[in-house]
């Protein structure tokens, strides 16, 4: 089949490849344009990169509802593919192809629309995630689906590393499903309105710690915003990352006098943060503002007295 390809980040490459080695023809691949990086050096996005080593045509659009339908009709395609492209398609660009727009989706919808299902999965404390494809409709994530993979989300396994695994699924998933559509076999069902959930997009500053919530709760939480935007709070007025963290185990001797909860305390070569219900998070691997990244036992050696020292979130 001839297929338009549409996707911007990390994890829409292995789809491309994969479409690509099953045979199919990509007539064009539609990414977000070039923008300026680190001390504004202009770099390609991972698809336009895999994209070129592969000697495809690339397209790139601030708005592609607006700029692009008369380029990608031109092309003829049968269908097209988004991944983690980042644009919204309007009526005319779905209707465009006789087979419409497939989506490929990083979780089991109806659960987990928007734009960070991954992370979200992983600090909700899922054990379950997914790939789903679906046909895209004009709602967030609404759309109709053909074919669903699932996935054990690994017990300390952290968004970034999730992200990775997924992403090769969702390179197999929508190979599947372009065979089926090519053989006329697709079969789509609606999703169940009532059963859907909606997470809003990470932002910088989503990765902000809150110690009133339980040491399971914000373990899934450190390990949902590994590697980006990544967990933090504050230490002495300087950007404190935590991440990898682990909790308390009640077997695990400690000094069990009062600690507010934020505070520091020092267990036996252990460093941890008094949260909920007098529990406590052990830290693992922290980061400091301006240092680099370290075992929480490298990072004691380097500061005396943490014990009893407070933590905030701004």
């Amino acid at each position: 089949m001839k297929i338009i390809f549409m996707g911007t980040p990390d994890f829409a490459v292995p789809a491309l490849e994969s479409i690509v080695r099953a045979g199919n023809e990509v007539v064009g691949v539609v990414t977000q344009p070039d923008r300026a990086r680190n001390r504004g050096v202009v770099s390609f996005c991972p698809v336009k990169q895999k994209a070129t080593e592969l000697g495809l045509r690339v397209f790139q659009y601030e708005k592609v509802r607006v700029e692009g339908y008369e380029d990608l009709r031109a092309l003829n395609a049968d269908v097209m593919v988004t991944c983690a492209y980042g644009q919204i398609l309007d009526q005319k660009l779905l209707d465009m192809t006789p087979y419409g727009v497939l989506n490929v989706h990083a979780s089991l919808l109806p659960k987990y629309r928007g734009s960070s299902p991954i992370q979200w999965a992983v600090i909700n404390g899922e054990k379950v995630t997914g790939i789903t494809i679906m046909k895209t409709a004009l709602g967030v994530d609404t759309g109709d689906i053909l074919l669903q993979r699932e996935m054990e989300i690994l017990p300390e396994e952290t968004a970034g590393e999730l992200f990775d695994r997924l992403a090769v699924k969702g390179g197999e998933a929508i190979v599947e499903a372009l065979r089926l559509v090519e053989e006329g076999k697709a079969r789509f069902t609606p999703q169940n309105e009532d059963e859907a959930t909606w997470y809003p997009m990470f932002k910088k500053d989503s990765g902000k710690l809150d110690f009133s919530k339980s040491p399971e709760e914000l373990v899934n939480f450190i390990r949902g915003t590994n590697p980006w935007p990544s967990a933090f709070c504050k230490l002495d007025g300087k950007i404190f990352k935590i991440w990898k963290a682990r909790k308390l185990r009640e077997d695990e001797p400690c000094n069990r006098r009062f600690y507010m909860q934020g505070e520091m305390a020092e267990f036996f070569g252990k460093l941890c943060i008094a949260c909920a219900n007098s529990q406590f998070l052990v830290l693992e691997e922290v980061q400091l503002e301006g240092g680099k990244r370290m075992s929480a036992q490298d990072f004691m050696r380097g500061h005396s007295e943490l014990n009893g020292v407070q933590l905030t979130n701004e």
